[in-house]
Formats: structure tokens, C-alpha cells, sequence
């Protein structure tokens, strides 16, 4: 499985990425407040603020630090090595 860089650190399986989008709309708000009350909320943030929710075909929910642009570079990058 690859992996791709999501902050801190932090990756995530590149192949279980569903969708990267903006923590901005009130229905991401909502999937990630619900997530957070299931249990399924993953923070990779380390305390910075939110700039992208990344939804895992597990049902988890994955904050992430860093740009939804600088999240599809990496994912673009994976995809030019292979």
C-alpha cells in the first residue's frame, strides 16, 4: 500500500482516500462533528488549524494541516512515480 504525507509526520493509505475536501461547508462540519461522536475522527493537525478533511472508505475521518492544493500534489506525485 502507498502512503501519502498529510502533516506532522502523519500519512495516510493513499488507495483508502475517498475525497480531500474544505472543513468549511456546514455538512463536512456535521460528517466531522459526527465522526467525533462515533469514535472515528482522526486530528493530524497537532494543534494547528484545519485545512482539510479527508474521508477514508473506513468511515474514519482524517484532519489534516495542510493545504487541500498541497494534499493534491502529493497525491499527483504518487500517481508520476508509479
Amino acid at each position: 500500500m502507498d502512503f501519502i504525507r498529510i502533516g506532522f509526520n502523519n500519512l495516510v493509505g493513499k488507495d483508502r482516500i475517498i475525497a480531500v475536501v474544505s472543513p468549511e461547508a456546514a455538512p463536512v462540519k456535521r460528517m466531522v462533528q459526527d465522526a467525533k461522536d462515533r469514535g472515528a475522527l482522526i486530528d493530524a493537525t497537532a494543534g494547528r488549524k484545519t485545512k482539510a478533511v479527508i474521508v477514508m472508505d473506513s468511515d474514519h475521518i482524517v484532519l489534516s494541516a495542510l493545504e487541500i492544493e498541497e494534499l493534491t500534489e502529493e497525491l499527483n506525485k504518487q500517481k508520476e512515480s508509479e
